[in-house]
């Protein structure tokens, strides 16, 4: 079990995936200088209610689960904003949250395993394909690598990887969004994601 400093947001993050980030508010710049001068990462976990932003008086209630994100660049633009881009790592069940004096969150955690390594079954494979088809009309309009909803390497041999993207992509509740994060059999999640991708005829 470990103790983390946490940054609620209104979307979920997987392992592997992409996550750009505008910090301003004084609680985070503080926590992301940290990381950046001592190569730490920080937990990236849904609001379910209350808002990204410090609001007084508001109370915010967060998920119990989340991913771990590692900073791979950051600029400051402005005195008092840094844009920094992220990838997320390992996932994590919270034990206990608490929120300090100045706004930060800190919690204690247990970490989730990493996916296996599992290749795309072949009942799957046109998960994979609308995946790939998805990047390459991306690429086509010639949108920065920066801007795309997901990063390189594209890993479209890897079940956990195909899921976690789609998870990413589809407008799905953040309840469902959080079972197929901590669902732990990538096949299986990948096998979930082929119905929700089925039922709104996005497959062929």
């Amino acid at each position: 079990m470990a103790s983390i400093p946490l940054f609620p947001l209104n979307t979920i993050l997987f392992p592997d995936g992409h996550l750009p980030l505008q910090v301003f508010e004084v609680r985070y710049l503080d926590l992301i200088k940290r990381c950046i001068a001592n190569g730490e990462e920080f937990g990236v976990v849904p609001l379910l209610e209350g808002s990204e932003t410090r609001i007084p008086d508001m109370q915010e209630t967060l998920s119990d689960a989340g991913t771990m994100a590692r900073i791979l660049e950051w600029t400051a633009p402005l005195p008092g904003l840094l844009q920094i881009s992220c990838v997320g790592t390992t996932r994590f069940q919270i034990r206990s949250a608490e929120k300090l004096k100045h706004g930060l969150w800190m919690a204690e955690v247990d970490q989730v395993a990493d996916d296996m390594v599992v290749p795309v079954p072949t009942e799957q494979q046109d998960v994979a394909n609308a995946l790939g088809s998805l990047i390459r009309s991306l690429q086509k309009k010639q949108i920065s690598t920066a801007n795309m909803p997901l990063a390189p390497p594209y890993r479209l041999d890897e079940a956990g990887w195909v899921a976690n993207r789609w998870c990413e992509l589809l407008r799905l509740d953040v309840g469902e969004k959080q079972r197929l994060l901590l669902q732990e059999n990538p096949v299986l999640r990948l096998e979930l994601i082929q119905d929700v991708l089925s039922e709104n005829g996005l497959l062929d």
